[in-house]
C-alpha cells in the first residue's frame, strides 16, 4: 500500500484539494506571511518544502514565507489528520490583485486522503467530510487567534466560492460548505448542513 505521506508517489497529490481557503482581508504581504506562519503552525505542519518530487529527507526545507510561496508555487510538508495518519498537505496563495483580497488555501490532496482510506465522499453530488471539516475549522480558529481573517470556507476546492463582503457578515441558512465568519472579532463556525 502506498504510504499517504510520501512526496515521491504523484498519486498522493492528485485528484484536487480537500481545503480551508481563507480570504485574507488585504493583498499586504506582511499579512499574507503572518497568516501563512500561523496557519502552517496551527496545522503543525512536519516541514516546509517546496518540491513534491523528492521525499522531505531528500531536499533543504525552505522558510515558511510568502517568498517561498512565490518562488515554488505551493508549500509542501505532512499534517496528521484526525484519524492519526500522516499525510501530504500544501499551501497555496491565490493573489487578488489591487481590488480584491489574497486567498490562502491550506489543503490536503484527495489523492492522499483515498490512499489513508479517509471517507470524504458519500454518494451526494459534493464531497464531503464532517470529520475533515471540523478538524480544518479548529486550524482556522487556532489560525484566527493571531491572525485575523475575513472569511474561511471549508470543503473540496472552496477558495473563491464566497467573498466577505457579500455575505456582509451573515452565515447562509443552507451551507453547502463550512464557513468560517468573523463578528464582531469572534470567529462563528457555520458547518456545511445540507
Amino acid at each position: 500500500m502506498t504510504s499517504p505521506a510520501a512526496f515521491r508517489d504523484q498519486n498522493n497529490w492528485s485528484g484536487g484539494y480537500y481545503e480551508l481557503a481563507i480570504e485574507v482581508g488585504s493583498t499586504d504581504d506582511a499579512r499574507l506571511e503572518a497568516l501563512l506562519r500561523a496557519l502552517w503552525s496551527a496545522a503543525d505542519v512536519h516541514g516546509c518544502f517546496g518540491r513534491s518530487d523528492r521525499e522531505p529527507e531528500e531536499q533543504d526545507p525552505v522558510p515558511c514565507t510568502v517568498g517561498s510561496l512565490t518562488e515554488y508555487g505551493h508549500l509542501r510538508g505532512q499534517v496528521r489528520l484526525p484519524t492519526g495518519q500522516l499525510v501530504v498537505c500544501g499551501c497555496v496563495a491565490i493573489r487578488g490583485g489591487d481590488d480584491s483580497s489574497d486567498w490562502l488555501d491550506f489543503y490536503v490532496p484527495l489523492g492522499a486522503l483515498d490512499n489513508a482510506d479517509v471517507a470524504y465522499w458519500d454518494g451526494r453530488p459534493f464531497f464531503r467530510s464532517g470529520a475533515l471539516d471540523d478538524w480544518l475549522a479548529a486550524i482556522g480558529t487556532e489560525t484566527f487567534k493571531s491572525a485575523p481573517f475575513s472569511l474561511g470556507v471549508i470543503g473540496f476546492e472552496v477558495s473563491g466560492c464566497a467573498d466577505a463582503s457579500t455575505l456582509a457578515g451573515k452565515l447562509p441558512q443552507t451551507r453547502d460548505i463550512g464557513y468560517l465568519l468573523p463578528q464582531d472579532d469572534v470567529l462563528h463556525y457555520g458547518a456545511a448542513n445540507t
